[in-house]
């Protein structure tokens, strides 16, 4: 079978002018590397494509695949996510992982909340900042968690996100308006345990990787999980399996959550608990990292027994039992 694989390579876009905050979300070449290998050892041939105006070219030119690997973030507007599915289905091309409709749906995190709240999941009570006015408006009770409203990657995500005053909050809305030039989604903040859960399936086949408990180690620049810890993640974190019960509970959420909103293929989602210790969810990656070693997805994999080969295989066979109706691999 031939696989395209769809991609946005960090070092070409840096070449190109952008900052490193800019695409901070897109690929290293080992990325590309450890999932071209994984595909390899499966007995697949790959066709690296690149991005999506790479894409565009390729298909102009007559080319095409059996099947797309697509882990492209694209480049800008809260649809960039779903700019290469978009692109494959004008040509009626399948694809690994999630639609276009998903992934606007789900890197807008006000629009993800609503659909899993009103199916029952629960999360933080939540308003949107579009603009500084917007600020004097805000009812929900302090502290408050402030953070763009479409971004990965922990960008715009610190210290600071944690607000305790209208004031406060002022400040934070304004650099992060004028910083990122997008909303600014402000909810309830929990103050509880961290977990991110690992998924890989569609519908009612969705089955849990695993599930990994975010600990702060006392030199983390503070203990929210944005940009700079995650970058530097082994001076800052330490990650453990948590027990059976916290386990179960988060397992339970997530996949909940996972159906309601219909993603595809493997991704995470991440909880946190709240005063009470319950887990509340917070926000999904449909398009979740894959670099083989630093990538939370891999990562929790691994605590749970689960290797970076057999994840991208679990990834891959749900892709063709959702497509072609079988996991072969002829």
């Amino acid at each position: 079978m031939n696989i395209g694989f769809t991609y946005d390579l960090k070092d070409d876009y840096l070449r190109s002018g952008y900052s490193d905050l800019e695409v901070a979300e897109f690929d290293s070449i080992e990325t590309v590397e450890g999932v071209e290998s994984a595909l390899k050892s499966m007995g697949y041939t790959v066709d690296r494509i690149g991005s999506a105006r790479d894409l565009i070219q390729r298909l102009c030119r007559g080319d095409r695949w059996d099947l797309v690997f697509n882990i492209a973030e694209g480049i800008r507007g809260i649809g960039r996510e779903a700019q290469v599915p978009a692109i494959l289905d004008v040509y009626n091309i399948p694809y690994v992982f999630s639609d276009p409709l998903v992934f606007s749906v789900t890197l807008h995190k006000g629009m993800a909340k609503r659909i899993v709240r009103d199916g029952g999941v629960k999360t933080p009570d939540f308003q949107i900042i579009r603009s500084e006015e917007d600020v004097w408006h805000i009812k929900l009770p302090f502290p408050l968690f402030a953070k763009p409203l479409a971004e990965g990657t922990g960008k715009g995500i610190g210290a600071k996100s944690v607000v305790h005053s209208q004031e406060e909050l002022s400040v934070v809305s304004k650099n992060l308006l004028d910083r990122y030039q997008q909303p600014v989604l402000v909810e309830r903040f929990l103050p509880g345990r961290e977990f991110t859960v690992g998924i890989t399936g569609s519908g009612s086949r969705g089955q849990v990787v695993g599930v990994m408990e975010i600990c702060f180690l006392p030199d983390a620049a503070s203990e929210i999980y944005g940009l700079v810890n995650k970058k530097n993640y082994q001076d800052f974190v330490r990650y453990r399996v948590p027990e059976q019960s916290v386990y179960d509970a988060c397992a339970e959420m997530a996949l909940k959550a996972w159906c309601l909103l219909e993603c595809r293929d493997g991704g995470r989602i991440d909880i946190r608990h709240n005063e009470n210790g319950e887990p509340e969810f917070i926000e999904v990656n449909p398009l979740a990292g894959l670099h083989p070693i630093e990538s939370d997805l891999p990562i929790l994999a691994r605590l749970n027994g689960v290797s970076y080969e057999n994840l991208i295989g679990r990834i891959m066979e749900s892709a063709r039992l959702r497509i072609f109706g079988d996991a072969s691999h002829e």
